[in-house]
């Protein structure tokens, strides 16, 4: 059975480490800090780090502690064993070091405004993962499993299964965001005599592991959410598209059918109702774009894997030209807590925006890799600190990549940004699937998007010129600059090739490829523009030219 560990730390301690912080020895409170934390035993529930240009001038050194979001200030290395056994140890809050709110401004204003943003973990999603044995019928239904199911079949009409998932605001997982609820109320009104569920288990975003997580160690939760939504949308037959490299998952996935039909839990009038529903897997062949949803079931009904044109959408027109569901392993896991507790439960969890919790994998230049679940709304830098106990080797902080090669990346100034689908939207990035690739200031950033292009021209389908072509070409224009032998004109052919693969991309593959090039301009201009007019990579990693250019070459490097 596979391991799964959830890191959790109680507080998050933060010191302002700016410049003049340091000079008014924020570096002596950290160690005091530190000392103290050690000496109470307290290490392992407390995580301490630094944050800079937290914009509070006349209140440093700061010290900010989460979940309160309190901040004190000004701090002083003798006040550290007073904030460690008072606030840490005893849940006290030194009310007469309390900075006030409306002496705040700027960043640490926002900040502090998050009070109670970060609530005590609580796992939905993996409430069971690693608790009970995957391969056993009997501990799911031990642990609370198939009463959703027994709940919806016996109490509730499909109406008011539908009706509790859209209270309950439960957004898809995969990455899109597309509120659930709408989506199960759109193929219930379809008419059609034939009707399918499908659950995309087609995890091919590099770094993402989370639902193989959850269907190694917890399957049945999975049959009973596909089941579940057959009733609510009146289909009677469904396929879990799985991962082909995914044996272990597509095993236990196979035992997990199989005890529910012995059971009565799947097959024929399920629990003596009329309702009947068949569950089938499909194993995929390997193809990055059959993630796609339309491509998933072309590869379902024995066609090459390629993307439909849209209009019609799966809701209405999907499988076999029948009305079909789809939803990702994740989404489909949050199904029965809800319907078992109710939606407004599950709204207490997360945002207003983006309710519940998401499950994470994060790796890269940090101190701990693995799989974490927490409520929605979390920040980078949260994630970082508690869950992954800092950047390895105490490097900074340089970007994140979010959702796997078809993500955003996230520079460090928006670290303190909300990972909900309304906040990272508006900040102008995508929240993605839940894979968090953790950079530090000696990745290249642009060998890093030459990497991701590369990728992304061997899993193009080739279906439409956008993509195929503009993989290709972006992936050969920065090789150039990560060998110094670009000219600035080749950002600008960037961009253009970018802007195309947005607009007219067939799919999501070609559409989302554009985005780490735009990225990779908006934030870090000045590094790529030091590739191509200084001939340097500023980290040391790209093979660039070993002669420096000549006066006669060197132009002004344009602002980031």
């Amino acid at each position: 059975m596979m391991e799964v560990k959830v890191i959790n730390k109680r507080a998050l301690v933060l010191v302002s480490d700016d410049s003049e912080s340091r000079r008014l020895g924020s570096q002596e409170l950290l160690q005091a800090l530190r000392t103290e934390i050690d000496r109470c035993g307290l290490a392992n529930e407390v995580d301490l780090n630094t944050i800079v240009d937290v914009g509070a001038k006349n209140l440093l050194p700061l010290v900010i502690i989460y979940p309160e979001a309190v901040v004190y200030g000004p701090v002083h290395p003798a006040d550290a064993g007073r904030i460690v056994k008072e606030h840490l140890s005893q849940g006290r809050v030194i009310e007469e070091m309390i900075v006030p709110k409306h002496q705040l401004t700027g960043r640490i204003a926002w900040l502090a405004a998050r009070s109670g943003a970060l609530p005590a973990a609580q796992r939905i999603v993996l409430e069971r993962a690693g608790r009970i044995d995957p391969e056993s019928i009997e501990d799911y239904i031990i642990y609370d499993g198939y009463q959703a199911l027994t709940k919806a079949l016996t109490q509730m009409t499909p109406a008011q299964v539908i009706e509790e998932l859209t209270i309950s605001g439960l957004q898809g997982r995969g990455g899109a965001g597309f509120p659930t609820g709408k989506k199960w109320e759109i193929v219930a009104s379809t008419s059609g005599s034939k009707k399918y569920v499908i659950c995309n288990a087609d995890e091919s975003e590099p770094g993402t592991y989370k639902d193989r997580v959850i269907l190694e160690s917890d399957p049945h939760s999975i049959v009973e959410a596909m089941a579940l939504a057959a009733y609510a949308i009146g289909a009677d037959e469904g396929f879990i598209y799985i991962r082909g490299e995914y044996q272990l998952a597509q095993q236990r996935f196979q035992k997990a059918i199989e005890q529910a039909q012995a059971l009565g839990l799947l097959g024929e009038h399920i629990l003596g109702t009329d309702f009947s529903f068949h569950l089938h897997i499909h194993s995929g062949a390997g193809a990055y774009v059959c993630g796609e949803e339309t491509a998933l079931i072309e590869s379902i009904e024995g066609k090459r894997g390629e993307p439909r044109s849209r209009p019609p959408y799966p809701t209405t027109h999907g499988l076999w030209g029948c009305p079909t569901l789809v939803n990702n392993v994740e989404t489909l896991a949050n199904v029965p807590p809800i319907l078992r507790r109710s939606g407004e439960w599950y709204k207490k969890f997360g945002t207003p925006s983006s309710p519940g919790t998401k499950v994470y994998t994060i790796f890269g230049n940090v101190n701990l890799t693995g799989v974490f679940e927490v409520p929605m709304g979390i920040t980078l830098r949260e994630a970082i600190s508690i869950y992954a106990k800092g950047m390895k080797n105490g490097a900074a902080f340089k970007l994140a990549q979010t959702g796997g090669s078809s993500g955003s990346l996230i520079p460090a100034s928006l670290q303190d940004t909300p990972l909900d689908f309304a906040a990272t939207r508006k900040a102008g990035v995508s929240l993605g699937s839940g894979a968090l690739l953790i950079a530090d200031e000696n990745t290249c950033v642009v060998d890093l998007v030459k990497v991701l292009l590369n990728f992304f021209r061997f899993e193009s389908c080739g279906k439409c010129t956008p993509c195929r072509i503009g993989t290709q070409r972006s992936y050969e224009i920065l090789t150039r600059i990560t060998q110094g032998q670009a000219e600035l004109d080749a950002l600008d052919e960037l961009l253009k090739l970018a802007d195309q693969m947005v607009r007219l991309s067939n799919c999501g593959l070609g559409q989302t490829a554009a985005v780490p090039i735009r990225d990779m301009l908006k934030h870090f201009r000045t590094e790529v523009e030091a590739h191509i007019q200084l001939g340097v990579c500023p980290t040391g990693v790209c093979p660039m030219r070993v002669e420096a250019p000549a006066a006669e070459e060197m132009q002004p490097l344009a602002s980031a």
